[in-house]
């Protein structure tokens, strides 16, 4: 199980994910975040990790260019696109994974038009659950997000069966802050 903790501004947060299992670690570069991290800060903080985690870059309606550019300063290995961006516009060799807001008229067909390595499926709203037997059975590597914490991952793992989980907002004290407890219970609850 792929196991993603989003939105990390500080490396004691980092650190604390990965000694609790986290497989990979999201870095906001959206400005209007309230955990938005500069790339250059983002990558003070990835300087100080062990390479065999993955780093995700959250971005939200740039460009290709913009992108790739951000991942090489930031130090990023994947790129999570959560706006109109498209794969295919990207050098091959780039990792994306496409997020994909959960509606009413969701179908889990439609994630074969993604060639993206993974489909994060995030709930209507940020922290907002969605019915994760929706995301069962799909043909891509699934990701589920979206008001994930310790009393509900399990639940949206055998439901769902993706391929991994993530959660950033339900794991906090404040806004870019992770509270250390609740990060460690999601993540102990997300790999038994």
């Amino acid at each position: 199980m792929m196991v993603k903790i989003c939105g990390i501004t500080n490396v004691e947060d980092a650190l604390a994910a990965i000694e609790g299992g986290a497989t990979a670690l999201g870095f906001n570069f959206w400005p209007s975040s309230p955990r938005y991290v500069q790339p250059e800060a983002a990558r003070k903080i990835i300087e100080r990790l062990p390479g065999t985690v993955w780093k995700a870059g959250v971005f939200v309606d740039e460009t290709a260019g913009a992108v790739v550019k951000t991942m090489d300063e930031a130090g990023v290995d994947i790129a999570q696109l959560h706006g109109r961006e498209t794969e295919v516009d990207f050098p091959r060799g780039v990792r994306v994974w496409k997020a994909v807001r959960i509606g009413a008229s969701f179908d889990a067909a439609m994630l074969d038009e993604y060639p993206a390595e993974a489909v994060l499926l995030d709930g209507p709203a940020n922290g907002v659950p969605f019915d994760w037997r929706l995301a069962a059975g799909a043909s891509k590597k699934v990701i589920i997000a979206g008001g994930l914490n310790a009393g509900n991952v399990r639940n949206a793992i055998e439901q769902a069966r993706p391929w991994g989980v993530d959660a950033c907002s339900r794991i906090e004290s404040a806004p870019g802050k992770k509270d250390h407890r609740k990060m460690a219970e999601f993540l102990k609850a997300a790999l038994t």
